[in-house]
């Protein structure tokens, strides 16, 4: 008999928990205050859209804003003498074909990481403080490619120096990196990075994540189905097919989607460069996609018009409100 009311407390508890779990997850404000961004970004360029101007020049992103980007993704690295330069990577063989780690001019074509390249008459590297001072409203993903404390300082110190600290995101794949970012300037917004995306999937599947407190604003990541046609720069086992759909079911999951967006971050997935992939990007629930390819996705999005943003008054102070079609 107690073994038996064991078993059926056991249940009960684990009936009750399933049921607060899931209740939860649809209405996770019950536990949890709203996230309030001060910016809502639909169309995301990579690198300031790398696939119809040269990768992290000026010209690319000059012609991203142009063509109705509502948010730039780029990389820093720090020169030798000091500075906040855009570049994805820190060996510049793939970019200027120097093999070399100062700044040449770009190569006159350059491919694409995620697919076909393109060119510009822009060769030039930038410096963060530059695009700062052009596009002062324009909210920015900032991924810092190094683990060094006097880049995260220097950004840090630009960030605030133009006042932009509620719509420039601290990125990083790796824990530690993010975690001297917050700590040099809590108050920017920041990503998700690998480590806490894998802890995520865990809370979310063990139906913790209803009852566990996020810091993170924007979760990032790619949409799997462009990997094995696209993706060039991923360990081979991530590429092998069965790897390839199972990542698909584990991670491509509307219902996590939709609890994160209610708790007030944003869902972005990259890199999207075909119509197709904007299209599955969206009806799995993102808010956001990223792209090289800006003109695109912006007659994607007049085409194809996702349901609106939160109204202006949902956010604080002066909202970076953006509007695809502005």
């Amino acid at each position: 008999m107690d073994v038996l009311s064991g078993i059926l407390l056991l249940c009960l508890a684990v009936g009750l928990y399933v049921v607060c779990s899931l209740y939860l997850l649809r209405n996770p404000w019950i536990l949890h205050k709203k996230k309030r961004l001060e910016f809502y970004c639909r169309h995301i360029s990579h690198r300031g859209g790398s696939g119809e101007k040269i990768e992290n020049t000026m010209e690319a992103f000059t012609h991203a804003v142009a063509v109705g980007t509502e948010m730039l993704e780029m990389d820093c690295h720090l020169t030798s003498d000091g500075y906040v330069v855009i570049s994805h990577d820190y060996n510049l063989m793939r970019q200027t074909g120097y093999d070399k780690t100062d700044l040449p001019l770009y190569e006159e074509r350059l491919e694409v990481t995620f697919y076909v390249g393109n060119t510009g008459k822009d060769r030039k590297f930038v410096l963060l403080e530059d695009l700062f001072k052009k596009f002062p409203s324009m909210p920015m993903i900032l991924e810092i490619k190094e683990n060094n404390d006097l880049l995260i300082k220097k950004v840090s110190n630009l960030v605030k120096q133009y006042h932009r600290e509620s719509f420039t995101v601290w990125a990083s794949e790796e824990s530690d990196v993010m975690a001297k970012c917050n700590e040099q300037n809590p108050s920017m917004p920041y990503m998700f990075t690998m480590k806490r995306g894998i802890l995520l999937l865990l809370l979310f599947y063990t139906g913790l994540l209803p009852f566990v407190p996020l810091g993170e604003s924007l979760l990032l990541f790619y949409l799997p189905s462009i990997i094995n046609r696209s993706v060039n720069n991923l360990p081979v086992q991530l590429k092998k097919r069965f790897v390839v759909y199972l990542l698909q079911k584990l991670t491509m999951r509307k219902s996590l989607f939709e609890h994160l967006i209610k708790r007030g971050l944003q869902v972005q997935l990259f890199v999207c460069n075909e119509e197709s992939d904007m299209e599955a990007a969206f009806a799995v629930g993102a808010t956001g996609v990223m792209s090289d390819y800006p003109t695109l996705l912006t007659n994607y999005i007049k085409k194809h018009p996702p349901p609106p943003p939160p109204p202006i008054s949902y956010f604080k102070g002066n909202s970076k409100h953006c509007i695809a079609n502005r």
